[in-house]
């Protein structure tokens, strides 16, 4: 009886458990299921739980349709450089937060949390004025830069907290041996970071993959220069929208975001909860 009591009161709380995992993930179900639905099925007034027919007509519409291959290099340069920008510029900045004591250093980590904590959509207007009068309108850079500002000051509090839980006796017995500071941060302070280098790359992978609302403001005249995001809307026409044609490509789209995380589960995991220790 003794041990059946702790497991009678956890019931609530799997329960509860159960029913939020289902509750999230069955928009992601019927998203993927109805990429598979004929039109006719996805059109129909007495919607199935599950498809009885299935097609990949949808998966076709949207792999033929224009700029398909444009957009994706777009998203994965556009993605993959701002995260490399805002790691090389976070790594720097967390190690002399967490390292170093220098004047105006919590005044410099205060910044970075009002950074942090500022809304992304706020700052749409001010980054198109400073945009268009630079000349920067349409260009992929441009956006680049603004995924590496959004990430970075995340990026800045994981790692910071990371490199503190790292002795610094390591990195001593490094430079007592003939190491320069800098090898020894790189010879055994970055290879402990792995964890919450992951972390802060998934964040900002699925940042600036799912990001629609800069890509659609700044990339205006320019269509080559369109991410993936941007390239969703275009199924909806004059005519209405081909919903199946939308899910399939939310599916495609949601792909390499899924494959990352599933890659960098165990090391993410580790990550936010060692980044979020002060050593």
């Amino acid at each position: 009886m003794t041990l059946l009591r702790p497991r009678v009161r956890r019931l609530p709380l799997n329960a509860a458990a159960v029913l939020t995992v289902l509750v999230c993930l069955f928009p992601v179900y019927w998203m993927i299921s109805t990429a598979f639905k004929p039109s006719r099925d996805i059109q129909s007034a007495d919607p199935k739980l599950f498809p009885h027919t299935w097609t990949l007509d949808h998966f076709r519409t949207a792999v033929q349709a224009d700029g398909f291959e444009l957009f994706w290099r777009n998203s994965i340069l556009v993605t993959l450089s701002s995260i490399l920008l805002a790691l090389l510029v976070a790594i720097g900045s967390a190690y002399a937060v967490a390292r170093m004591r220098w004047k105006g250093r919590r005044q410099f980590m205060l910044m970075v949390f009002i950074a942090q904590m500022a809304p992304w959509e706020s700052l749409i207007i001010p980054i198109y004025i400073i945009s268009r009068d630079t000349d920067m309108l349409d260009r992929l850079p441009t956006l680049t830069l603004v995924y590496f500002m959004v990430t970075l000051p995340f990026s800045i509090v994981v790692l910071r907290g990371f490199i503190a839980t790292i002795p610094p006796e390591l990195e001593e017995a490094a430079q007592v041996d003939g190491c320069t500071r800098t090898g020894a941060f790189r010879r055994v302070a970055l290879p402990l970071l792995a964890p919450g280098l992951m972390a802060t790359s998934l964040f900002g992978f699925i940042t600036a993959w799912n990001e629609f609302a800069y890509a659609n403001f700044l990339i205006i005249k320019h269509q080559d220069s369109r991410t993936l995001p941007v390239w969703l809307s275009s199924f909806q026409n004059t005519f209405g929208t081909d919903w199946g044609a939308t899910m399939a490509a939310s599916t495609l789209f949601a792909l390499p975001a899924l494959v990352v995380f599933l890659l960098l589960q165990r090391h993410v995991t580790s990550g936010f909860a060692a980044g979020a220790v002060k050593g």
